[in-house]
């Protein structure tokens, strides 16, 4: 059976996503599996995207340079640098950019380590195409140039948020957070002193059910934990069978 068939009549359906200026999304793909990338290329397309594709580390960092992308879906291991590498020279010069990692490495040291690097996401090979689109759709939707900005400001103790220019702070000293961890604490503010599930948190900030993979969210928060309350007061509390709270303090 023709796998092609089944394939289009699931991607692009959904509602076409532009940049602010109404021109295409542009990602850049990095692996050194041209098949993936070719596979990986051809789903995107269905959505109206731009690709571009790099197959190592030198050849990823030079393309970014010239022409940043909106997303970047980057493997960890390369040829000449490995994905991590690559990450932190992005993240060290030019505009924050949404990263996904894709890669056959599953342990819990990789995801740690991708996702405290400044990774936003992470998928492993074997994966499902349909499933990649509705994780970069939802990096997309959490990204900060593609979300109109609104004058909301949010305030939990001496913890504060402002939806307009993404600061936050607690205190006097500013907490830099990736655009997944900012919309994070952005719904536990707005849910300050309630109780909410991990499932909650999976359907309200990522927009996707991850297959009922909850972890990604106790990922989430513990590096949320040590950005707003390493060596204060905690701010960010776990409710035993229910999920998490963000409160003042008593």
């Amino acid at each position: 059976m023709n796998e092609q068939g089944p394939r289009r009549a699931i991607l692009g359906q959904l509602p076409r996503m532009y940049r602010a200026d109404g021109s295409p999304i542009r990602v850049l793909l990095v692996d050194d599996e041209r098949a993936l990338t070719n596979l990986v290329r051809m789903a995107l397309r269905y959505e109206g995207w731009e690709i571009d594709t790099a197959h190592d580390a030198a050849e990823a960092v030079a393309m970014y340079r010239a022409n940043p992308p909106d997303l970047l879906v980057l493997d960890i291991m390369l040829p000449d640098m490995d994905g991590f590498g690559v990450l932190a020279e992005i993240r060290a010069s030019g505009p924050y950019t949404p990263i996904l990692f894709l890669t056959a490495r599953d342990s819990v040291v990789d995801r740690v380590t991708g996702l405290t690097a400044g990774g936003d996401d992470y998928m492993t090979k074997p994966f499902s195409l349909e499933e990649l689109v509705a994780r970069l759709r939802g990096l997309l939707r959490r990204s900060a140039y593609l979300t109109p900005s609104d004058d909301e400001t949010l305030r939990v103790g001496d913890l504060f948020l402002d939806a307009t220019s993404r600061e936050v702070k607690r205190g006097d000293d500013t907490v830099a957070l990736t655009s997944t961890e900012f919309e994070l604490l952005r719904y536990l503010m707005r849910n300050q002193g309630k109780a909410v599930t991990r499932q909650e948190i999976l359907r309200r900030v990522w927009e996707y059910e991850f297959g009922g993979k909850s972890s990604i969210v106790d990922l989430y928060v513990s590096y949320l934990r040590k950005k707003i309350d390493a060596g204060r007061e905690p701010l960010l509390h776990t409710v035993r069978g229910v999920g998490y709270m963000l409160r003042s303090p008593r």
